[in-house]
């Protein structure tokens, strides 16, 4: 039975081992890197990528990368491209072909067809004297010394390296593209970063449910509004302005101090002054404007126009954090 002790060490002789062979690849950048990078950026096409067994999965994940920073990519598995899917394949698209040996019998079937085509061709393989390093236009060079298993079989440093190189790929794209975060968000409008880069407060804001009291509204009123609006808060209005906003807590506030409402208007425990906040501003400011002030909730006004309230709770639910 192992160790706790040695299947530590085990890993660490993995995790060692990959990032040597990955250091190892910055040693391998030469003009034919360049020169496929700027081949993408030029290109007007998509890159098509493919690759067989364990390559294929990391081709996907280049692909996955790519197209989500701003260079086209569609991946088209090495085995099925020479039973139809070859027709993916559209002039004026490079494609780079992933393979540790160079050698697939699929490998050497497919490449003579794309050559026929006319495709750029560029190899990304860890033996530039195979066959499809030799019939490639760029060679993107992933050799590693072995892999991480005992057995030096199983696809490990190798499949890291080729990740590896097709990150350097992506990331140099993304400086050349000059590549935002906005713009990154625009590809992944669902996720956390997307929202926090693009939802803004009037898309959170429900208009048709307004709570709002006049400054000489009697507390039942007052309590009503909240609780009708079920955000904790209503705004105080006069002349169709917001003067102060009262919360839940201030109705807690001010029955610990008096034995009864009767004579309290909203005028004498709202807050004046409250925290607004414009429609078109981000939802993660909001956030960080509750934040910045200990609060939950912010009135939302467009000049003096008053619209709502955005809640803590609104901003929450919606993901953005």
């Amino acid at each position: 039975m192992i160790t706790k002790e040695a299947l530590v060490e085990c890993a660490r002789r993995t995790l060692l081992s990959e990032s040597v062979s990955i250091a190892k690849l910055a040693e391998f950048l030469d003009d034919s890197f360049v020169a496929v990078v700027e081949l993408l950026f030029q290109t007007q096409g998509r890159l098509v990528i493919t690759g067989i067994g364990k390559s294929a999965i990391i081709a996907q994940k280049i692909v996955a990368t790519l197209n989500s920073t701003g260079t086209p990519a569609l991946f088209l598995h090495a085995s099925e491209a020479i039973h139809g899917d070859l027709g993916m394949v559209q002039p004026g698209d490079p494609v780079l072909c992933i393979s540790k040996s160079g050698n697939s019998p699929e490998i050497k079937v497919l490449v003579p067809l794309l050559k026929r085509q006319g495709n750029v061709l560029i190899g990304m393989t860890g033996n530039s004297e195979s066959y499809l390093g030799k019939a490639s236009d760029y060679v993107l060079n992933t050799w590693v010394e072995r892999e991480s298993d005992p057995n030096n079989l199983a696809p490990t440093n190798s499949t890291t390296a080729q990740l590896a190189m097709g990150d350097a790929l992506a990331v140099c794209l993304i400086e050349m593209r000059q590549f935002t975060a906005e713009d990154f968000a625009l590809y992944h409008p669902g996720g956390a970063l997307g929202k926090k880069l693009l939802l803004k407060v009037n898309d959170l804001l429900d208009t048709a449910h307004r709570p709002m009291v006049a400054p000489d509204s009697d507390i039942k009123q007052v309590i009503v509004s909240i609780s009708e609006g079920r955000l904790g808060v209503t705004a105080v209005l006069e002349a169709e302005q917001v003067i102060g906003i009262i919360t839940d807590g201030d109705i807690r506030r001010m029955l610990n101090k008096t034995e009864t409402i009767t004579g309290w208007k909203a005028r004498d425990i709202m807050t004046v002054n409250p925290k607004t906040i414009a429609p078109d501003t981000l939802v993660v400011d909001a956030l960080n404007r509750m934040e910045q002030y200990a609060i939950t909730q912010l009135v939302v006004v467009e000049g003096t126009q008053y619209l709502g309230v955005i809640h803590l709770h609104d901003i929450l639910k919606e993901g953005v954090v």
